[in-house]
């Protein structure tokens, strides 16, 4: 039996990275639903505090905890509830749409414990059975898809190894020159 974690890691979910204010994510529906092709018996769950609330607080911000199992393995994921900036929202501003966001980002990193789309979270953009030598790393797509100034610095800013190579270096000028020209 070909052990499932590779499986999952072999999907190809490049046609299916979704990118908004220069980050990169898969859709929780379609990675769920990869899953379940997979593997049927497959769930998730949703914790909830001994009052039945579905996120934690320390008082300042607030996190979500949800699990996915798959063959009688549970993966457990903890993730912040954030704006669209990936910055945690302060408690008092929480909203429930914002829970239910983190809920289901939270979901579709659980099933990348399990392997599904694991290579995007370490900055790749196909999994190792896909790689080519001429590949792009999805840091520098992301520069290319940014469409303000300010994108470009949170990812310059989110890089600094990468702030000494010539060739992140090149794609965050170039787009910068570009986005210059287009005022």
């Amino acid at each position: 039996m070909e052990n499932y974690f590779i499986t999952l890691n072999n999907i190809d979910c490049s046609t299916k990275i979704e990118r908004k204010n220069g980050l990169s994510y898969l859709s929780w529906a379609w990675a769920w639903a990869e899953i379940k092709k997979i593997h049927p018996k497959a769930n998730y769950k949703i914790y909830e505090t001994e009052t039945g609330v579905n996120y934690w607080t320390d008082g300042r911000t607030g996190w979500v905890k949800t699990s996915v199992t798959i063959n009688d393995i549970e993966h457990i994921e903890y993730l912040p509830i954030m704006d669209f900036k990936n910055r945690s929202i302060p408690l008092e501003s929480i909203t429930s749409f914002d829970v239910n966001k983190a809920i289901q980002r939270s979901l579709t990193k659980a099933c990348a414990r399990h392997g599904l789309g694991l290579y995007i979270y370490a900055g790749e953009d196909l999994p190792e059975s896909e790689k080519t030598k001429s590949k792009v790393p999805v840091v520098y797509i992301d520069v290319e898809a940014c469409t303000e100034i300010e994108q470009l610095k949170e990812i310059w800013n989110k890089n600094p190894k990468l702030q000494k190579e010539a060739d992140f270096i090149q794609a965050v000028t170039n787009q910068k020159k570009k986005l210059n020209e287009q005022k």
